[in-house]
């Protein structure tokens, strides 16, 4: 039996996959692009693209596994220049999701909106509001660790929510 596609883009960051889900017009295409642009210019790890608006999800020991809908295998959509041929992997293993127009996106979210469970494999989430750019927070995600372990606020926070970098880190 052949499982239903998913409305979702996909693409293979480094050695996992970025599921990228979100209403038609959210962004999902524009958002897979954008990776694969960073990744070619050094920005995140090298990336390609699994799959572009809908896409295929398994499971597979433990692990959920996405590939690209057959008849959309290598193409994408670039708003302003329509369907287009690009290069591409059949399969990949998610390693994050990102929830595009999500109406739990905060600037401190919750930890419980920080991950999420597909088919019943826990994976990281990023939740993002329409109105800012999800790529810095994707590319953060991916190039940074979690700093919440600092849980005291800086001598010099006034807002007194631990979320300020001391100005002495680097001579510390």
């Amino acid at each position: 039996m052949t499982r239903p596609t998913v409305h979702a883009s996909a693409v293979l960051v480094g050695a996992s996959a970025v599921l990228i889900r979100g209403p038609s017009g959210s962004g999902k295409s524009r958002l897979a692009f954008e990776l694969i642009l960073a990744g070619r210019a050094g920005q995140i790890p090298p990336a390609i693209l699994v799959g572009d608006d809908r896409v295929r999800l398994d499971t597979s020991g433990g692990k959920l596994i996405v590939r690209p809908a057959p008849e959309l295998a290598g193409l994408l959509e670039v708003r302003g220049l329509g369907i287009r041929r690009i290069g591409h992997v059949g399969e990949a293993e998610v390693g994050l999701v990102v929830d595009l127009a999500a109406e739990d996106a905060a600037r401190l979210p919750a930890a419980e909106a920080l991950s999420t469970r597909i088919d019943g494999v826990e994976l990281p989430r990023i939740p993002v509001n329409l109105r800012y750019s999800p790529l810095p927070l994707i590319a953060a995600a991916l190039t940074t660790t979690d700093g919440t372990n600092a849980s005291q606020p800086s001598a010099d926070c006034r807002k007194e929510i631990a979320n300020h970098i001391s100005p002495t880190i680097a001579t510390e």
